[in-house]
C-alpha cells in the first residue's frame, strides 16, 4: 500500500513521501496562481479549480484566498459558495454538498496526531524523527451554512440543511437540520 493510500484509508503514514511532497507541491503552485488572479477572471479561475480540486460542481464560488494541502481530496457540489480566507487541509477526504454556504475565515481539518506525546513522533530505520499522522474525513450535506470563523475538526459529519454559528468549534457530527453554536457547538434549535 502507497502512503497515499494509507493516507486516504485513514492509517498512519509517512508525510515525508516523495509522492505526496510532489503532490502537494503541485496544489501549493495552483493554489498560488489561483489567488493571484483577478477576481473577475471567472473563466481562469474555474479552470484552475478544476485542475485543483477532486471534484467541483457547477456554479462553484470560491473566494481569494484560499488554502488547500493536496486539493484533489476536495469535491464541491454544485452552486455552492467558499467565502474568503478558508483553509481546507484536506490530507483526508473533504465533501462538500450542493447550495452550500461556507463563511470567511472557515478551517476544515482532517489530520490527526496521537493525544499521548511520546507516541506523536517516531523514528525511521535512517535514524530521522518524523511526525505520526493520520486522517478522519469530512462530510458537509447539501444546503449547509457554516458560519464564519468556524472550525471543523477531523471526522465530522454535517447533515443536510444544518446551520453552524460563526466561530464554532465543530468536534461532534452534526444532525440535518438543526442550528449549533458553541465551542463545542451544541444544538440550540431543530430548524424547521
Amino acid at each position: 500500500m502507497t502512503e497515499a493510500e494509507k493516507m486516504l484509508s485513514g492509517e498512519y503514514y509517512d508525510t515525508r513521501d516523495p509522492e505526496l511532497r510532489s503532490m502537494s507541491s503541485r496544489a501549493k503552485d495552483l493554489m498560488r496562481v489561483y489567488n493571484s488572479l483577478p477576481a473577475e477572471n471567472t473563466k481562469l479561475r474555474e479552470e484552475i479549480l478544476r485542475l485543483l480540486l477532486g471534484d467541483c460542481g457547477e456554479n462553484v464560488r470560491i473566494n481569494q484566498p484560499f488554502f488547500v494541502d493536496y486539493g484533489r481530496n476536495i469535491t464541491v457540489g454544485s452552486s455552492s459558495l467558499i467565502n474568503m480566507n478558508c483553509t481546507l487541509l484536506d490530507t483526508g477526504k473533504i465533501s462538500i454538498g450542493h447550495h452550500t454556504l461556507i463563511g470567511p475565515d472557515v478551517k476544515i481539518y482532517t489530520a490527526v496526531h496521537p493525544i499521548r506525546a511520546e507516541e506523536r513522533f517516531f523514528v525511521d530505520e535512517n535514524g530521522n524523527t518524523a511526525v505520526r499522522t493520520k486522517t478522519a474525513p469530512v462530510s458537509i450535506g447539501n444546503y449547509v451554512w457554516i458560519g464564519g470563523g468556524a472550525v471543523i475538526l477531523p471526522g465530522v459529519v454535517i447533515g443536510d440543511g444544518a446551520v453552524i454559528g460563526a466561530g464554532s468549534v465543530v468536534k461532534d457530527s452534526i444532525p440535518a437540520g438543526v442550528l449549533v453554536c458553541g465551542n463545542p457547538c451544541v444544538v440550540k434549535k431543530q430548524l424547521a
